[in-house]
């Protein structure tokens, strides 16, 4: 049977369709701003989300780090989630790269930032300390989806202390496609916006930061110097274009597989399960058996993910029988520990 892989909507392969289009690419030498396709692809990405501008980049990692470095000099600072990726989980390159502080702070249960806490956080203009740039917001935040009126009230705190709003927005799409409004009604209250195009969009690999053209002048410069100058990169920035063009509406079939696998496994009553966040849902198992579960399951060609609590994530490559397909094997999994 094909495998069943829940460990994360980067595992998405690209269908006979994006293939072909990238088999068909006209490329040129994209460092020269000479490659069709990734002009294409940028022109697209900027128009869709409002920008004045955008550039194409290998990953997310590499999007918000340009970022960071077009917004920020080297002693200056930004402000993000405790768990952010941008601060926890793209190897510290703001600071490698730029010399640039994180002031993290600690997620709230929805997803967000407390942002009387943003406040306190901003450094005063003094000697002694950096000076806070950038505050960087995440979308969607575990699948949590940040309401539009809180965007509004970030834009204003930010705008009160000086700050740039950047938002990492890998999963920008799940949360339009949930909130049904247009990506550029999100990006609207941002300065600049990284989008991630490999994720549930089902492209190979491939970002786009969007933001000014005097920002993304910047970050062209940054994409350089970092190392992500590709050649003929249209046959990538076709992939992406396809996935802009065709995979974006399909997002909340992701979203209703995400719900039907949370109540299926709701009634095993050796999980504790979230409920259903756009793509993910988080699933705790009785202590003592994730790691046998993770066995079990992978001898039945699921493949989840490591630790205590499980992150499942549906993609364009799991569809709804494959959800039913690994409901029936934890059911079968506990059944049998149970007897």
């Amino acid at each position: 049977m094909k495998p069943v892989d829940l460990r994360s909507d980067t595992v998405t392969r690209p269908c006979a369709a994006m293939r072909k289009v990238m088999a068909e690419a006209e490329v040129g030498d994209d460092v020269y701003g000479e490659d069709p396709t990734v002009n294409r692809l940028e022109a697209m990405a900027a128009e869709r989300l409002g920008k004045q501008a955008s550039i194409f980049v290998p990953s997310g990692t590499m999007s918000n780090l340009i970022a960071l470095l077009s917004h920020c000099a080297r002693g200056d600072e930004y402000i993000a989630g405790q768990e952010a990726h941008i601060y926890r989980w793209e190897g510290g390159g703001g600071a490698i790269f730029g010399g640039i502080q994180p002031q993290p702070i600690d997620f709230e249960q929805d997803g967000t930032l407390d942002l009387d806490k943003v406040s306190r956080v901003v450094k005063p203009l003094d000697q002694h300390h950096t000076v806070t740039r950038l505050l960087c917001l995440e979308n969607t935040q575990g699948g949590r989806v940040l309401p539009l009126d809180y965007l509004d009230r970030a834009m204003l705190c930010a705008r009160s202390h000086g700050l740039s709003l950047h938002l990492d927005g890998a999963r920008l799409y799940n949360a339009a496609v949930h909130q049904g409004i247009p990506a550029a009604a999100i990006a609207s209250r941002f300065d600049s916006v990284s989008v991630c195009l490999s994720k549930g969009l089902g492209a190979p690999a491939g970002s786009v930061l969007c933001g000014s053209s005097e920002l993304i002048a910047k970050a062209r410069r940054w994409r350089k110097v970092a190392g992500g100058g590709m050649r003929q990169s249209g046959i990538l920035a076709a992939a992406c274009i396809y996935a802009l063009e065709n995979n974006v509406d399909r997002l909340a079939g992701d979203h209703d597989n995400a719900g039907l696998l949370a109540s299926g496994l709701a009634h095993i009553e050796e999980l504790l399960v979230t409920p259903a966040r756009t793509n993910m849902l988080f699933v705790t198992p009785a202590p003592g058996s994730a790691a046998p579960l993770r066995e079990a399951l992978a001898a039945e060609g699921i493949i989840i993910g490591g630790g205590d609590v499980l992150r499942l994530v549906t993609h364009l490559d799991v569809t709804t029988a494959d959800v039913e397909r690994t409901v029936a094997a934890f059911k079968r999994f506990y059944s049998a520990r149970r007897s």
